[in-house]
């Protein structure tokens, strides 16, 4: 059974490893519908309660994937999923910008309790910070729904530290959600402080750098059609061969521990901060088993001052988003 973890200082207690389901809609190709509500519920039987969502994965299917999968299990898990964007799903992209404005979240709400089949959303994000929209408007209305008891907890995803605060003064945050992993790791400077003085849990998406780290991707990967990496700049053939170097040398220790890739990877991310949860995403259930097992991992002092030592001295090539996308990213230290 998974040990739990506590998000902070927010009463919110979840297992110690939860599951990203962004790539059972979308982002790494074509996914089996009844495959993904298999892996949901034996998810839940093994003892994950955290689940991660969106209204734009799909969009919307994987809100309604998750909620077909966890509706007879509403009472055992936690449902993450997240507002902020402009979607027209007739168009490609769906995504035509970003809209943090209190009515809209509103509407994202309702129309998101339906999708997920339930009364309450546990963790309610603002997926992108809104330039547009003070962080303060965006708060209360979250907190008006948090009143309404149609959410439990705020949450922001890659905010930057001066909005997490103006945010918290108004309705408190209880998670805040940025990729961490171990070739992504600005947040530590400048966030990490802010949620540790402010008790504020954090949520590590793409803990497996969307893949690069278990080393199954090489430089002779072709990615498929609809895989978000082939436009990912760390994964484009300027960038790889020295990127690489990472996954080299990350395999190398796994190797010497006795475990996998991605089990150091998720390992790591642990023993960070003790209110920090992974969710790595899977559509396999070999994959799920072997994630879950990097919780029962731990890594000396020693082992985690040797893997920091490693893992500084390798310069990572290329952002990590494509440039429209880096240019949503909340950078307010």
């Amino acid at each position: 059974m998974l040990l739990n973890r506590n998000l902070g200082r927010s009463g919110l207690q979840v297992s110690g490893i939860g599951l990203g389901c962004m790539g059972m809609s979308r982002s790494y190709g074509p996914a089996d519908r009844t495959a993904c509500l298999n892996l949901l519920r034996e998810a839940v039987d093994v003892g994950v309660t955290l689940f991660d969502t969106a209204e734009v994965y799909g969009p919307f299917d994987n809100e309604e994937l998750l909620g077909e999968a966890l509706e007879g299990a509403r009472d055992k898990v936690v449902i993450a999923t997240k507002f902020g964007f402009q979607i027209d799903p007739t168009r490609k992209p769906a995504v035509t910008g970003l809209d943090s404005r209190p009515e809209h979240i509103r509407e994202v709400c309702e129309a998101a309790l339906k999708r997920l089949r339930t009364d309450v959303i546990d963790i309610f994000y603002q997926h992108r910070v809104d330039p547009s929209v003070p962080i303060e408007d965006v708060a209360g209305a979250v907190s008006e729904l948090i009143q309404s008891g149609k959410v439990r907890h705020f949450g922001l995803s890659e905010a930057g530290a001066a909005t997490i605060r103006r945010a918290h003064a108004v309705q408190p945050v209880a998670v805040v959600q940025t990729e961490y992993s171990l070739w992504e790791r600005d947040v530590e400077e400048a966030v990490f402080p802010v949620l540790e003085e402010l008790g504020i849990g954090f949520v590590a998406y793409s803990p497996l750098g969307r893949g690069f780290l278990t080393g199954a991707v090489n430089l002779d990967t072709k990615f498929e059609n609809g895989d978000a990496r082939a436009a990912n700049p760390r994964f484009s053939a300027e960038y790889r061969q020295q990127n690489i170097a990472l996954v080299e040398a990350v395999s190398a220790m796994a190797a010497e521990r006795g475990v996998t890739p991605s089990q150091l990877a998720i390992a790591w991310v642990l023993a960070q901060k003790p209110w920090i949860v992974p969710i790595p995403g899977t559509r396999r259930s070999e994959r799920l088993q072997e994630n879950l097992a990097a919780g029962k991992i731990e890594l000396t002092e020693e082992e985690l001052s040797r893997i920091r030592s490693k893992i500084e001295a390798i310069e990572i090539g290329g952002d990590r988003y494509a440039a429209s996308a880096m240019a949503m990213l909340d950078r307010s230290f």
